[in-house]
């Protein structure tokens, strides 16, 4: 018998349990996967940068009918990265307390970098669920976008309606997500403490721009992106492959910081390079990417 249905809107956006201190790779016997909840619905695992070096994060949103999980990590191995273990465990106890019948998972991406998508076999054969194509049309299709990039859309999980916002600028599939329920805007590789690969600066503006008129609709308390990779130190980022990120910058970044990415943004459209910030480092351009992140032969798309 299904149990009353939570209230995803009675309240929101609410206060989250930020209190956590991430393991960054220096810890002796850190785990595979970090899991720490923001509140009882909404929870975020992170692969150790032991198994690798992107260190990225994953999001599960349990709704009424349905959970979101946002990006799969990584590594595909389940010794190495057990994220379906993980998820799983949180699903089978959240229903628990909450029954309800046939409840679905949606796996889907910020974007289809290979860091974000290789955990998807884990769920390939598990009942009721959903794993989103990560190509272009696939997110199109899967989500309803008729009008792309020029539109956002809505994704219900039962009650929890989430906004998806079409996000070209990195990566041409990218999508945000804005849970009213939290108040979190999740933006992938999109903005996070850290190395902003663009290789479309104008389609990565007009992506900044959707985000900042959903901003102005709707209250965001947090932006929660995919890595972190500025240390504690303004303007200091963990070299790239760093297997270790002692003294990390905090994860959530601020909405203002959304709105002062945009200047920046448009100050450099025009000459690709790489821009050092406190918060950011931007690299404009997709020679000026592929020449740091492969700088002998052109980077084989697929990191960050």
């Amino acid at each position: 018998m299904a149990s009353q249905p939570v209230d995803f809107h009675s309240g929101a956006p609410i206060d989250l349990d930020l209190s956590v201190e991430w393991m960054d790779g220096s810890g002796l016997n850190e785990p595979l996967v970090q899991v720490h909840a923001l509140d009882e619905h909404t929870y975020i695992l992170r692969q150790s940068l032991k198994t690798h070096y992107e260190g990225p994060f994953v999001f599960l949103l349990l709704g009424n009918t349905g959970a979101l999980m946002i990006d799969s990590g990584a590594t595909s191995d389940e010794e190495t990265w057990p994220l379906r273990h993980f998820v799983d465990e949180i699903i089978t106890d959240w229903l628990v307390a909450h029954p309800a019948p046939s409840y679905s998972l949606t796996v889907a991406h910020s974007h289809g970098h290979g860091d974000h998508i290789a955990g998807d076999v884990q769920f390939s054969n598990r009942a009721r669920t959903s794993v989103v194509p990560a190509s272009l049309e696939g997110v199109k299709s899967f989500f309803g976008f008729t009008n792309w990039p020029n539109e956002t859309v809505s994704f219900d999980l039962g009650g929890r309606i989430l906004r998806v916002i079409a996000g070209p600028g990195h990566e041409e599939a990218a999508t945000l997500f804005y849970d009213p329920w939290t108040g979190i805007l999740f933006t992938g590789d999109t903005v996070y403490p850290g190395r902003l690969y663009v290789v479309d600066m104008f389609a990565y503006i007009a992506t900044l721009d959707r985000a900042i008129t959903v901003m102005a609709e709707v209250p965001v308390s947090y932006l929660l992106g995919c890595h972190i990779e500025m240390s504690s130190t303004p303007g200091q980022d963990h070299p790239l492959g760093s297997l270790s990120h002692p003294g990390e910058a905090p994860m959530p970044m601020r909405p203002g910081q959304l709105l002062t990415l945009r200047e920046r943004a448009v100050e450099i459209a025009h000459v690709p390079g790489v821009y050092k910030f406190d918060d950011v480092i931007i690299y404009n351009g997709k020679a000026v990417v592929d020449d740091y992140l492969n700088p002998s032969s052109g980077t084989e798309g697929g990191s960050d």
